[in-house]
């Protein structure tokens, strides 16, 4: 029922895009003639019925060329390995040098992985970049069978296995957790693809340290309440009909009322941007809000068993955790560099959840380890925008660098 109520207001908003269209496309003619003082109203307010709703499709990265060097480099998109919940993306460019590959691990926490964009575009000059471009998993036939926790980590695994020796891994967010047991399970395994570094960026480790509101959320209620409450089934006119998913608008909405005020006044004044002939203002906030509003779904398993797992019973930070039923030490990985990175204004994954990773990792030489407190960034500046790029980027870099 709550997925298909949904689907009620998805179809309104989809015709409230249509008409904001049609009445923009009507105005244009005028505004081209010079009429534009009397209509910017108009086109303001038709602009915004063009915004209504969210999407479920991925938008494009839309990273066509990169500068090397002093010269600019065509990038292209290779699928590498494609499974039916995720695909092995690289970011292929034509060039005769060869650089550290790096797997850049995005979130499934209800967005696509085009919302690391700028942190791949910031890396790729200096950098082989591939990403987990994750799918939404309201298009994955029942028939795949499900996507839990440990499927994440096999993915990665199998990710790592596919880039060849050698490579690293970059995890943003949420996947720090998935992370660390690949790389146990690789250590564990002896697995010769195993990561040469990983970078850590503002992930969810050990939640027990300064719980943020989204942390202490997961602990008042029971598993139960999350299942009963927030899992829904996937209708029967999407390619997934009958999976049970998280869906991709509960975790977005949870995201907008954190920050509701800012994110009502970002619209009003995209409004006024608009009306006032502020394009790049105006651009600025439509190109966010064009990813931000971009929403996948959730296999049930992989989110409940995250909820679990990571934010109720901290069986990674206890060093408690197992994979296929077999437990999992963090102190075996010894060949993999660890850095972590934090935000020092971050309230969704607060400071000093991502730096446990270092009390677990005691198989690592000092000089195997590092950390970086980003100072006058929240969640997203750690790893996008220009704190990120001319701050925290040289450091993971260097970093990169130097074990590879």
């Amino acid at each position: 029922m709550l997925y298909d109520a949904f689907e009620v207001q998805s179809d309104i908003a989809k015709q409230t895009r249509t008409w904001g269209r049609m009445v923009n496309e009507a105005l244009a003619p005028w505004r081209s003639a010079g009429y534009r003082e009397p209509l910017n109203w108009f086109t303001a307010s038709a602009r915004m019925m063009m915004r209504a709703g969210l999407t479920f499709a991925r938008p494009a990265y839309g990273i066509d060329a990169v500068t090397v060097g002093n010269r600019q480099v065509p990038v292209t998109e290779e699928a590498v390995l494609v499974t039916p919940f995720g695909t092995l993306l690289r970011f292929r460019k034509d060039i005769d040098s060869v650089q550290p590959r790096v797997l850049v691990v995005a979130p499934l926490s209800g967005h696509f992985a085009t919302l690391l964009r700028g942190t791949v575009k910031t890396m790729l000059p200096d950098h082989d970049v591939y990403i987990t471009d994750w799918h939404n998993a309201r298009d994955v036939p029942l028939s795949a069978g499900t996507f839990g926790f440990d499927d994440y980590v096999d993915h990665l695994v199998q990710f790592l296995e596919a880039m060849g020796d050698g490579a690293h891994i970059v995890a943003v967010c949420q996947p720090a957790v998935q992370t660390l047991v690949a790389a146990a399970v690789m250590a564990q395994s002896r697995n010769a693809a195993h990561p040469r570094s990983m970078t850590l960026m503002a992930g969810p480790v050990d939640c027990r340290i300064s719980p943020t509101s989204v942390n202490k959320l997961a602990t008042s209620k029971p598993l139960a309440w999350f299942e009963k409450n927030l899992i829904a089934t996937v209708p029967s006119r999407h390619a997934g009909a009958g999976r049970r998913v998280y869906p991709g608008f509960m975790q977005v909405s949870a995201f907008l009322s954190m920050n509701a005020k800012r994110h009502i006044q970002q619209h009003a004044d995209l409004f006024w941007h608009i009306a006032n002939d502020e394009t790049d203002k105006a651009n600025g906030i439509e190109t966010f809000y064009d990813e931000y509003f971009a929403v996948l779904d959730l296999d049930a398993a992989f989110y409940l068993e995250t909820v679990k797992t990571v934010f109720q019973e901290y069986t990674l930070a206890k060093n408690e955790l197992t994979y296929r039923g077999n437990p999992m030490d963090m102190r075996s990985i010894r060949k993999t560099a660890l850095m972590t990175v934090e935000g020092e204004r971050d309230d969704i994954c607060a400071v000093g959840q991502t730096m446990a990773a270092h009390d677990l990792c005691t198989g690592l030489a000092p000089h195997m380890k590092s950390h970086h407190l980003q100072a006058g960034v929240g969640h997203y500046g750690v790893f996008s925008g220009r704190k990120w790029e001319n701050q925290t980027y040289p450091l993971v870099r260097n970093f990169i660098q130097s074990h590879n």
